[in-house]
Order: C-alpha cells, then sequence, then structure tokens
C-alpha cells in the first residue's frame, strides 16, 4: 500500500510543480502570454504566487515568488515521501533534494516539450492551434543551438535527437548528486 500512496503522491504533486515551473521558466523562454495555455498556467498558479509578489518582487526575469513557491511545495513533499517510507534526513540533506527534483523537474519539462513537439510534426505537420504554439516556444530555445551545430538530413531534422540525448545525461548526472536515494 505505501510504494502505490508514494507514488501518486509524487506523481500528483510533480504535476503541479511542471505547471508551477512552466510559469517560472515562460519570462525566461520570452514566452508569447496571450497564448491560451500561457493565460492558463499564471491562471492555475496565481493563487500561491500572487500574494507573495507583494513582498517578494522580481529580480529582472527571475521571479522570486515563483522561486520561493516551487522550493517550499517541493520541500515538503520531500519530508512527506521520506516520511511514508518511515525515514528522517537532514534539513540541509533535504534542501539539496529539493534543488535537485526541481532542476530534474526542469529537465523533464523540456524533455516533454520536445516529444510533444515531435509527435505533433508527424500527426499534423505545418498546422497551428495554441497548444502546439505553446509547446513550440518551449523545446525551440532548447533545440536551436542543436540545429545550428546538426544540420537536417534531406529535410529530416535529427536535433531533438540530440538534445534528448543530452536532457537525459543531465538528469542521469543530477541523479547521482542527490545525497539521499529520493
Amino acid at each position: 500500500m505505501i510504494p502505490a500512496l508514494y507514488y501518486i503522491i509524487k506523481a500528483l504533486t510533480q504535476l503541479f510543480l511542471l505547471v508551477v515551473l512552466l510559469r517560472f521558466w515562460l519570462p525566461w523562454l520570452r514566452a508569447d502570454f496571450r497564448n491560451p495555455v500561457s493565460q492558463a498556467v499564471l491562471r492555475l498558479t496565481a493563487p500561491l504566487i500572487v500574494p507573495l509578489r507583494r513582498f517578494l518582487p522580481a529580480l529582472g526575469r527571475l521571479d522570486t515568488a515563483t522561486v520561493l513557491v516551487l522550493f517550499v511545495l517541493q520541500y515538503l513533499v520531500v519530508i512527506v515521501l521520506l516520511a511514508l517510507v518511515g525515514r528522517m534526513a537532514d534539513p540541509l540533506f533535504i534542501a539539496i533534494v529539493t534543488v535537485l527534483e526541481l532542476a530534474i523537474l526542469s529537465l523533464n519539462l523540456f524533455l516533454f516539450a520536445i516529444l510533444i513537439m515531435v509527435i505533433l510534426s508527424w500527426i499534423a505537420p505545418h498546422t497551428y492551434n495554441p497548444a502546439s504554439a505553446f509547446v513550440a516556444g518551449i523545446a525551440e530555445p532548447v533545440l536551436r543551438p542543436f540545429r545550428r551545430l546538426v544540420p537536417p538530413l534531406g529535410g529530416f531534422d535529427i536535433s531533438p535527437i540530440f538534445a534528448i540525448i543530452l536532457l537525459k545525461a543531465c538528469e542521469i548526472m543530477l541523479q547521482t548528486w542527490k545525497p539521499i536515494p529520493f
């Protein structure tokens, strides 16, 4: 029963944290905030972030309120999951795991965006809808350096393969840095 509960808690909180991470990354990726998907992300996260903005102003494009919400939520999730399996850890180790988990979740966000973009290019190439534009806005900044290095082969863009390999390698590296197996 405990492994199933562990999975449910981790999966549901990661889904919510992905939405909050989207709010964090949107200004950095220069996303179109008029896009309906961007508007939905802003509306979903506003109850947690807007009240904190009164006390924590943004530093340039760095949304400090969003960073604080992400850190606190992930920190609490780590504590709950450790307690669920009957383990405790030093608060510093929990903080390190929290930062690493958020970094891994960010890498996965970009990985999912690239995979969705590739699948959409197979299913419905050259079509526009707000969701595909939103996904492209997330994936393109990651793919751009790879597209400069790897030219298309006969009209076939293989740059996502190299981006996915690098993202997964970075995730593996971050996983090995965790002081607590999580």
